[in-house]
């Protein structure tokens, strides 16, 4: 596996666990749908589903992780997380939000949880 594929699979990790400790409750990690992959779906509580983007960087010399979350990725989320409302038949009130983890070896450097980090058109 490259150490890319591996730096985001630890922040994955690092984001759930983070999650879990705000006490939420992980319904789904990397939830396909067509070309679509959702990193984290949660409940925030009993009636907020969350569609989480993990970012993780190893370091931060290239700006923050949250940063590459643009436009084309936003759409694609939303589609995803159509689809994913439609598997579970849930039609209620979601937010999209976005973690992002700096590391630098095996330390954690920061966690950034960017609640409403956009809303898609």
């Amino acid at each position: 596996m490259s150490d890319h594929l591996e730096i985001g699979r630890k922040g994955e990790q690092i984001a759930t666990e983070y999650l879990e400790r705000k006490g939420w409750r992980i319904a789904a990690r990397n939830w396909r749908a067509g070309r679509g992959e959702i990193d984290i779906v949660a409940w925030a509580d009993e009636r907020l589903l969350v569609f989480v983007e993990v970012k993780t960087r190893a370091g931060d010399g290239y700006g923050g992780p949250e940063e590459a979350v643009g436009a084309r990725k936003q759409d694609l989320m939303a589609r995803t997380a159509g689809a994913y409302m439609e598997h579970i038949d849930y039609d209620w009130e979601i937010r999209f939000d976005i973690v992002a983890v700096l590391l630098k070896g095996d330390k954690v450097l920061e966690i950034r949880h960017i609640e409403d980090a956009f809303f898609p058109m």
